[in-house]
């Protein structure tokens, strides 16, 4: 299948602009594994449509995403994108809202740090870092053969957050993408205010009550 796709690089190659025969080169590097081989063109396709039926104004906000996985998210959340996956698959809207909300939770406050910042920045070693995040003392999102990213805003001058492991340890029972949301997010038992601005005021207890009411009904 990888093979497939080089003719085409062949095609390109004398008018494509340079950055398209690098990404191509790339592709066809990476496809040399017939799983990986059958992504790629299976994606492929699937750009190639977008790229053909999304109006100009769209595709340039697509180009503008500061990263290419942002690229992806923008170019799909376009209604004609939007149009064409949900007849394909009717959850489709849901499943990119879920995509944006975690893009945005990983982003925001600061982005993330690797598993290394974080012990930079905590005077640990990774391993102690790791053990942190495994004991629930320590916030980690699952990012796939990267790791674990670990929120920023979780560490103040010395150290974690104050009061950031008891929250935690209120929120056990929750994933850390829901954990994350909940320090982000307006709580109505904080008059709308985020637990992590109320955590940073130093308003510990409150924190730890919305925390324990987290996901009854009517709680957010």
């Amino acid at each position: 299948m990888a093979n497939a796709l080089a003719p085409r690089r062949e095609e390109l190659a004398p008018t494509a602009p340079r950055s398209l025969q690098g990404a191509t080169a790339r592709l066809l590097r990476a496809g040399k594994q017939p799983v990986r081989a059958a992504f790629l063109a299976r994606g492929l396709n699937a750009l190639t449509r977008l790229a053909e039926n999304l109006e100009e104004k769209a595709l340039g906000d697509a180009v503008g995403a500061p990263s290419d996985y942002a690229v992806l998210l923008s170019a799909l959340g376009e209604p004609e994108a939007v149009a064409e996956l949900q007849r394909q698959d009717p959850l489709a809207r849901a499943r990119l809202r879920g995509l944006h909300t975690r893009a945005h939770l990983l982003e925001a406050e600061g982005g993330s740090l690797t598993a290394e910042e974080a012990a930079k920045r905590l005077h640990l070693t990774r391993q102690a870092v790791d053990k942190r995040r495994r004991a629930g003392r320590l916030l980690g999102l699952h990012v796939g053969r990267r790791g674990y990213a670990y929120p920023a805003w979780q560490f103040g001058e010395h150290g974690v957050l104050p009061g950031l492991e008891e929250v935690l340890a209120d929120l056990r029972d929750h994933d850390p993408w829901m954990q994350v949301g909940f320090f982000l997010n307006g709580n109505v038992r904080l008059n709308g205010k985020a637990p992590l601005a109320e955590l940073r005021h130093g308003h510990i207890e409150a924190v730890r009550h919305a925390a324990r009411a987290y996901g009854e009904q009517g709680a957010a």
